[in-house]
């Protein structure tokens, strides 16, 4: 009998993942953003000063619900490379990453740390590049897959930013700007 499976056999397996997978990652989008209290029905980010950048909020599901149903098929692609060198850690890497993009939300919408959300957005960033990188290793599809992920998460760091530019007073996560820049917390 041979150990080598067939084309079959791996279309087959990375079906059943992608199944499992692929609404994991989606659901837990989701469910982060529900449990952020994120959009429109947030009344503190309703009274914010929205930056020129920031797009029709309706955008924002469609791109989330694109981006997390891309991830998970790039990580589909990498947990069913079976023998991988790199597959341990580019696992890791994902699991990391997505750790700190659901925990955004929650800090953002829920907590209105807007400086802390944009310190967590520029580690999402860095992590999202190395996952980028890991799964090149593995698979290269699935580095290009998460491309459109870095792209929107580069465009999150911006509005962000802008966010907190036009919101001084709404940026409750001054307390973490002190610690980042302590001359700038004695100012406040």
């Amino acid at each position: 009998m041979s150990e080598i499976a067939s084309p079959g056999q791996l279309r087959s397996a990375f079906l059943r993942w992608a199944l499992f997978i692929v609404p994991g990652v989606l659901f837990l989008g989701f469910f982060s953003g529900q449990l952020g209290g994120s959009g429109a029905g947030n009344p503190w980010f309703m009274e914010l000063n929205k930056p020129s950048l920031y797009p029709p909020p309706a955008l924002f599901g469609i791109v989330w619900s694109v981006l997390y149903v891309m991830m998970g098929i790039a990580l589909t692609l990498v947990v069913t490379a079976r023998g991988a060198a790199a597959r341990g850690a580019a696992i890791v890497s994902f699991a990391v990453q997505l750790a700190l993009n659901l925990a955004w939300s929650p800090l953002f919408f829920g907590a209105h740390q807007i400086t802390a959300a944009l310190v967590l957005l520029v580690v999402l960033d860095a992590a999202i590049t190395i996952t980028i990188i890991l799964f090149r290793k593995v698979r290269p599809l699935a580095a290009w897959l998460l491309l459109p992920y870095l792209a929107w998460a580069l465009f999150a760091t911006v509005l962000n930013w802008q966010f907190r530019e036009a919101n001084p007073d709404g940026a409750v996560g001054a307390d973490i700007a002190a610690v980042l820049n302590p001359a700038a917390g004695k100012a406040i």
